[in-house]
């Protein structure tokens, strides 16, 4: 069992108390929710075009890899529960613990491709979307998706429960368009059941299918579920964690198996529609819209599709933003403005989104699509095979370690997943080497390049046998001890407000203070947690930040106050610039001390600035120290 104090993730751990629900009900409901985010990547436009392409051209064949790839997604989902559960880390965090520092920023750069990877895939389906329903150019709706950065951004600004509401409103809009459009459609329910049986027709079949098990077993949600479980306040003993456990796994299976509704529903459709037409080339979700209402006999069909098109590209994006945000804290122990990272990450889907309309034409983006799904399936394995390690290490989890048969299913997909890879890059790279006139830099570039994928895939696999203690990392950007010196009053103030950031700036400050202070002078220490789980859910966060911070604050009043002077604290979450106004405007203050960040302009728009808005907000006169 994991120490107090020793939970790493700092987004959004305890940030709901379940612990005040008497009801069997009410409690229950109240670990329901991180499962509903996860799921909104489960049904993204990359799903869309894997489902569509797999229908059209296989018919019901492939109906089976569907099922098979929610039972994996499943399983894996609730073994980054787990993980976020009994040891309060997320995936990218255990990791930084486990592996060297080479690998894991190795691990965080494919990582990185894998959340570009799905932000392309909600790049083009939500343009092709907008296009589909109000008939622009496909190259204008990759341009207008930078506006839903803002659009999330907004959300998060005006809370969780904003959030849900608007993500809920989505996933409703997706699932009610294709009950509408199965009632069309009207499938063959007999061939919709032999499609259950396991059957890879051909080679394009297994590129279909591994493209699929891409689509629906998100790298990224592995990362992102980690973190979201830990929103849960639960009681620590043995009890409490096994009841958490048991609602979350409840969780994530009705989610999932909503999703799995969404997926199954795209692929049956395209088979009762276009497979049984004799249309086995339709892979472009464009195509797939314009035959829609002809065959169905139905504008609504054509309709209801775009719709739920931009409703899925859009719920998506939210996924994408929070674990990008996890994944680089995780890893890097870097933090950045959330409108930054999410620009960044857009930008980076953006590009190959436009040139391949240039250069292609928009017929190719049905092919891009399923390409940017086979990426995220050649990345799982690097995202699996960390987490069964960590699940599995009976010193870290304790009692809460996955059993023996657990275990060997979760390998054993782990297996298929990575060697459905292998299989895939062999061929083509075949293929490639086959076709190629100039074949030199397909051996200089792309095997070099897999056979080093290759050699990760197994140190990863058995580092953790070989190397098996983990190194303590410190994932909170706090200085080990800031010690002050008592100084003489010289001025005249009774009540100071200092701003603290957990930096050696805090020395400055707090020295100036009681350096201006009298001796019956009260001071207040201001600290507000600003991570991913704070801007989302205010005070109701209780995550690993949060109580570190509340303990260096303790701790800091604790040093002053046996040095004699009259201390008091104040945590807030969200951003600093809004609630160290809030906290000052509440009392009357003399003084309101900050320091100074030192950032120049192109650090101001990576990393915010705070004290600039901060002064003009409130009444009390600001001195800003520098170290």
């Amino acid at each position: 069992m994991p120490k107090p104090g020793h939970h790493s993730l700092e987004e959004v751990h305890e940030s709901i108390n379940t612990t005040t629900k008497k009801s069997f009900w009410k409690r229950i409901l109240s670990f329901f929710g991180p499962a509903y985010l996860i799921s909104v990547g489960y049904m993204d436009p990359g799903n869309w075009a894997t489902d569509i392409a797999g229908g059209s051209q296989f018919g019901y064949s492939l109906l089976w890899v569907l099922l098979m790839s929610n039972i994996m997604a499943l399983l894996l989902q609730s073994l980054s529960a787990r993980l976020g559960i009994v040891r309060g880390k997320d995936l990218a965090q255990a990791s930084k613990e486990t592996y060297s520092r080479p690998v894991n920023f190795i691990l965080y750069l494919l990582a990185e491709v894998a959340i570009a990877a799905t932000d392309l895939a909600e790049v083009l389906g939500m343009a092709i979307g907008l296009q589909l329903l109000l008939d622009i150019p496909l190259i204008w709706g990759v341009c207008f998706t930078v506006l839903d950065t803002f659009l999330l951004l907004f959300l998060i600004n005006k809370g969780i429960r904003k959030m849900e509401a608007f993500i809920i409103a989505l996933i409703s809009i997706i699932g009610l368009s294709f009950l509408f459009e199965m009632f069309f459609a009207k499938p063959d329910m007999h061939e919709v059941a032999s499609g259950l049986i396991p059957s890879i027709p051909n080679s394009d079949a297994l590129y279909i299918a591994i493209g699929i098990i891409g689509a629906t077993v998100m790298p990224h949600n592995l990362y992102l579920h980690s973190s979201l479980v830990q929103t849960r306040k639960f009681n620590k003993n043995f009890k409490g964690i096994k009841q958490a456990l048991k609602y979350n796994f409840v969780d994530s299976a009705i989610a999932l198996n909503l999703a799995f509704f969404v997926n199954a529903a795209i692929l049956i459709l395209a088979a009762a529609t276009f497979y049984k037409n004799g249309m086995f080339g339709i892979a472009e979700i464009q195509d797939a819209h314009q035959l829609l209402s002809p065959l169905l006999g139905s504008k609504w069909a054509s309709i209801l599709f775009a719709l739920a098109l931009i409703a899925a590209g859009q719920s998506s994006t939210v996924t994408g933003t929070l674990a990008g945000q996890i994944v680089m804290e995780g890893y890097l122990n870097l933090r950045i403005e959330p409108w930054v990272r999410r620009v960044i990450t857009r930008i980076i889907a953006i590009i190959p989104a436009i040139l391949t309309i240039v250069i292609l034409g928009e017929g190719a983006t049905g092919k891009l699509l399923v390409l940017s799904q086979v990426v995220l399936s050649l990345q799982l394995g690097f995202a699996i095979i960390p987490l069964i390690h960590f699940v599995s290490n009976k010193k870290l989890m304790g009692d809460f370690s996955i059993k023996f048969p657990l275990k060997i299913c979760s390998w054993i997909i782990a297996l298929i997943i990575v060697s459905l890879n292998i299989k895939l890059v062999f061929e083509e790279v075949s293929g490639w080497l086959a076709s190629a006139e100039h074949p030199f830099y397909i051996w200089a570039v792309v095997l070099p390049l897999a056979i080093a994928a290759l050699l990760l895939l197994v140190y990863i696999i058995f580092s953790p046998n070989i190397h098996k203690k983990t190194r303590k990392e410190k994932h909170v950007p706090h200085i080990d001890e800031v010690l002050f010196n008592k100084l003489p009053s010289t001025l005249s103030y009774n009540k100071i407000a200092i701003a603290i950031d957990f930096s050696q700036a805090d020395k400055v400050g707090i020295d100036t203070a009681l350096k201006i202070g009298q001796k019956n002078t009260k001071y207040t220490l201001i600290h507000v947690v600003e991570t991913a789980g704070a801007l989302i859910y205010g005070q109701q966060i209780n995550d690993h930040e949060a109580s570190s911070d509340k303990k260096y604050l303790e701790s800091y009043q604790k040093i002053l106050t046996d040095m004699g002077y009259n201390v008091t604290i104040k945590l807030g979450f969200g951003r600093p610039k809004k609630v160290i106004p809030k906290f000052v405007n509440e009392e009357t203050y003399d003084l309101l001390i900050m320091g100074a960040h030192g950032h120049d302009f192109f650090k101001d728009i990576l990393f915010g600035t705070t004290v600039n808005t901060v002064r003009h907000r409130v009444k009390t006169p600001v001195l800003i120290v520098k170290q």
